[in-house]
């Protein structure tokens, strides 16, 4: 019994004694400083890091990791008076309309970010918009001239001119510069951005030399490799010029096979020329050739000459049409979301802020010119028209405005 007693007075004392040290933790631990939770802003860039066209994705993330960097080591972005960390989260939208809608929803859903920039192409774009707008969740699209895009969705905006002004801008070009009163195009019939395209400059040259002066219009299909079939067609037409509104990977084996067909007439390109190693595929065979896009790196003064210097200098070559489209779109979307005033934690209710900010924006002052947002989220910007000259560099050619 003595030992029984004995053994219960100690686990009383060793209980005790728990219970006073367990006491004194938990006042240390309630007197201690808590460590503030950072405030960050997450932006979501559902981009083509494989694929087609993996070279636009980098180029988007290249240019969105600058601001990045410059935003956060400059203390963040301040909002309202409160100082807020940039998270940038890429998800490869892999070159395709389906991976693009699930790389979206899933940056919306899952990561919560505030806002997207991108998709690029509009082929992943269009669809992608549809998501955006579904969630109500603003996105800018720096890249996709497609009016479908923003079409009827208010929370979609893009960062570049459209389609039914680009097609006018080559169709008057060719006109204009070549004397042109017939015209051939080739285009891709199963992505959204050359077939829009392709159908905006036929409409636009038809209008000025009539009915039929679009003597061959001819398709291909995404992936496919060998147009002498069409090329053929197209000689046999007999036009004085040739549009091909092709991303920078395909326009290589198209000027190549029409060369080797003996074509040695002018051909006409749009602003997806202008992004990835278009001249690196290309070589000589492109030099002399004229496209429309959003800026010409070479002979660039000001702000868009200091984020070339500055893009060159990080990685070590020149920014293309889709790194200074992303520049820009990221500046316009932060710049909106420090107009909100405030952020308030509501996610919703922030979104709608952020996409209530954009609609406003006016005169904003990027290197791809001037932009005001529309209604419709379309930017009122111009285009330029450049010519790959004999050292391989895209020169400015002429400026052409709305």
């Amino acid at each position: 019994m003595k030992k029984s007693l004995v053994g219960l007075m100690s686990l009383t004392v060793v209980f005790l004694l728990a219970m006073v040290l367990s006491g004194c933790g938990e006042k240390e631990q309630a007197d201690a400083p808590k460590k503030a939770v950072e405030n960050v802003i997450k932006i979501g860039f559902p981009i083509p890091l494989t694929g087609d066209i993996p070279d636009v994705g980098e180029s988007s993330k290249n240019a969105a990791e600058m601001i990045l960097k410059q935003v956060n080591e400059a203390g963040g972005l301040e909002v309202g008076g409160v100082k807020y960390k940039l998270q940038f989260i890429y998800d490869d939208n892999e070159s395709k309309a389906e991976s693009a809608v699930a790389a979206t929803t899933k940056l919306i859903t899952v990561d919560e970010v505030l806002a997207i920039i991108g998709p690029q192409a509009s082929k992943q774009a269009v669809p992608a918009g549809g998501v955006a707008d579904n969630y109500k969740t603003p996105m800018i699209s720096p890249w996709s001239t497609n009016p479908n895009a923003t079409l009827n969705r208010p929370y979609v905006f893009r960062g570049c001119f459209l389609d039914p002004f680009q097609g006018p801008v080559a169709a008057n070009f060719v006109t204009d510069e070549f004397g042109a009163t017939k015209a051939a195009v080739l285009y891709d019939i199963a992505s959204d951005y050359p077939k829009g395209l392709a159908e905006y400059f036929k409409k636009a040259f038809e209008e000025l030399h009539g009915p039929g002066s679009v003597v061959a219009f001819e398709t291909f299909t995404t992936k496919d490799v060998d147009f002498s079939a069409q090329l053929t067609n197209i000689i046999r037409a007999n036009p004085d010029v040739l549009f091909v509104p092709q991303y920078y990977n395909e326009v290589p084996l198209i000027v190549k096979q029409a060369g080797a067909l003996g074509w040695d007439k002018p051909i006409m390109g749009s602003d997806s020329w202008g992004s990835g190693d278009l001249m690196g595929l290309c070589g000589d065979d492109c030099k002399g050739h004229f496209f429309s896009t959003h800026y010409a790196a070479a002979g660039a003064t000001g702000a868009t000459k200091d984020f070339i210097e500055g893009y060159q200098a990080v990685y070590g070559k020149t920014p293309d049409d889709v790194a200074a489209l992303t520049w820009d779109s990221v500046n316009i979307m932060l710049q909106a979301i420090k107009d909100t005033g405030g952020l308030t934690g509501n996610l919703a209710n922030d979104r709608e802020a952020v996409k209530n900010a954009l609609g406003a924006v006016t005169n904003f002052d990027g290197i791809t010119g001037e932009m005001t947002f529309t209604p419709d989220g379309d930017p009122i910007k111009c285009a330029v028209v450049v010519k790959i000259d004999d050292e391989g560099q895209f020169s400015f050619y002429e400026s052409v405005c709305p």
